[in-house]
């Protein structure tokens, strides 16, 4: 066997790399030699033959997002999911027998490592994430997906740190918009889970009768290939399906320092999210990743324990005095009860810096190209731009017709869906787009006001200054 490729960047220069990038980019052989590039479902199949939590969703385009509160689940072992991806024969596959597989995908979506392998902790080390520069992270702060082709995640925003994914077996195709994209996404907090900002619409099929603001989002996009690892921004939307039959990926969220104020913020959506929908069905509000519905007292606990421990942060005791139980082996996605990891050791670093890209590091630019111009090819020449560059191609398109958005599945004018549910076919003007559609005002509408991530913002900023004197 060959010896793997030198990496391209040390931890260190990895590291530095990370805390400058503003944009997503492809790192593309700093994953050689990685034991995890085994983890095919096949070989995980091998080692654990626990029951997984799988979701299953039809495959349909219906001009809405599928959230994770409208599928449907089913516990499984990878064998079963393998014969059913297979189109074994039904009783091979256990719970999979009700699901045609051209009907339905499958995902075992953010399965923590920690638990999957809590019995074979030498499996941690084969992901190796220090090579990034964040000492003696592993497959223990990690999470697992592994899906089938159709599967994906609904356009979200994470709340908390940035994120780093490697992708094991076949491909992934990612749909990201900066945060500066946030008013043309619809963001909402229903369902709600905790640290995820779901956007309201299918940015594959918008229903630009509903969403005429779309028009503005800058898609980013990129199919990740095997061995290749994507560097995911704070606060970057994203929307990811899978490609192949089957796909592996892991993951891991990097904490950053405006993580403490960011749990400020989830913690009082928490608390006024469960106090308006308390009387309601949780199946109907609450994503199933949440462990039930905490009681007033409990969310304003959390409220109070953020705040704290924002306040010891800026007086530079935090670390010392809030750090979590080394037991605690969940990764920091949803803590908003006020506890802080370890440091990460990302900052600002003022001095200068550019970034190296070129063939193993490529940026993840506003595109106008076809899905198959968009794929990053580990071993082809890439047409590299510079950070700024790409800055500057984000606003020459935002201000182009979004229309031209079809050649990457953004049908904009070619259907939409009617409010009786009739498919209109005929090209929609702007002015059709803008006109208001009168409605009944819902609980929900009331949260996506009070909810909004400007207000989240502003709360949070008037909690800090009243309770800890900052400003």
């Amino acid at each position: 066997m060959a010896a793997p490729e030198a990496k391209s960047f040390s931890p260190e220069e990895a590291q530095q790399i990370i805390v400058h990038l503003q944009q997503p980019a492809v790192f593309t052989n700093m994953s050689d030699g990685w034991p995890a590039l085994r983890w095919t479902a096949e070989k995980l199949s091998d080692c654990l033959h626990k029951l997984i939590r799988f979701r299953l969703g039809r495959k349909e385009e219906t001009n809405a997002p599928l959230f994770e509160t409208q599928c449907s689940y089913e516990e499984a072992t990878l064998e079963h999911f393998l014969l059913w991806t297979q189109g074994e024969k039904q009783g091979d596959v256990g719970p999979f027998c009700e699901y045609p597989k051209s009907e339905y995908w499958a995902y075992a979506d953010y399965k923590y490592i920690a638990l999957l392998f809590q019995d074979q902790p030498a499996m941690f080390e084969d992901v190796k994430w220090s090579q990034f520069g964040f000492e003696g992270r592993n497959g223990r702060e990690s999470t697992l997906w592994i899906g089938s082709e159709g599967a994906n995640t609904p356009c979200h925003l994470d709340s908390y740190g940035c994120n780093l994914v490697l992708q094991v077996q076949g491909r992934k195709r990612w749909h990201l918009f900066p945060p500066e994209d946030t008013p043309h996404l619809y963001p909402t907090r229903i369902p709600f889970e905790e640290s995820s900002v779901f956007s309201q619409l299918d940015v594959l099929h918008p229903d630009l009768r509903r969403f005429p603001g779309f028009h503005g989002a800058r898609a980013h996009i990129v199919t990740l290939q095997p061995g290749q690892v994507l560097y995911v921004p704070r606060h970057w939307w994203h929307y990811v399906e899978s490609l192949d039959p089957i796909t592996v990926s892991v993951n891991s969220w990097i904490e950053m320092e405006d993580d403490d104020v960011a749990r400020v913020g989830e913690a009082v959506t928490k608390a006024v999210v469960c106090a308006f929908k308390r009387d309601e069905n949780p199946e109907d509000w609450l994503n199933p990743t949440e462990e039930g519905v905490a009681s007033h007292d409990e969310n304003m606990q959390c409220v109070n324990l953020a705040v704290r421990a924002c306040a010891q942060r800026q007086r530079g005791t935090c670390h010392r005095n809030l750090t979590r139980d080394p037991g605690d082996s969940r990764t920091l996605k949803r803590d908003s009860t006020g506890q802080v990891r370890r440091n990460s050791n990302l900052f600002t670093d003022s001095a200068p810096f550019s970034i190296p890209f070129g063939p193993h590091l490529i940026p993840v630019c506003c595109r106008q190209e076809t899905k198959k111009d968009l794929e990053v090819k580990p071993s082809t020449n890439c047409n590299v731009k510079s950070q700024e560059a790409c800055t500057a191609s984000s606003g020459a398109a935002q201000r182009t017709s979004a229309v031209r958005l079809q050649q990457d599945k953004y049908e904009f004018s070619d259907q939409c869906t009617a409010r009786d549910g009739a498919v209109l076919t005929s090209k929609i003007s702007v002015e059709d787009c803008e006109k208001p559609m009168h409605s009944t005002i819902s609980t929900n509408d009331l949260l996506d006001c009070l909810l909004h991530p400007d207000i989240i913002t502003r709360v949070t900023e008037l909690l800090l200054e009243r309770h800890t004197g900052s400003r």
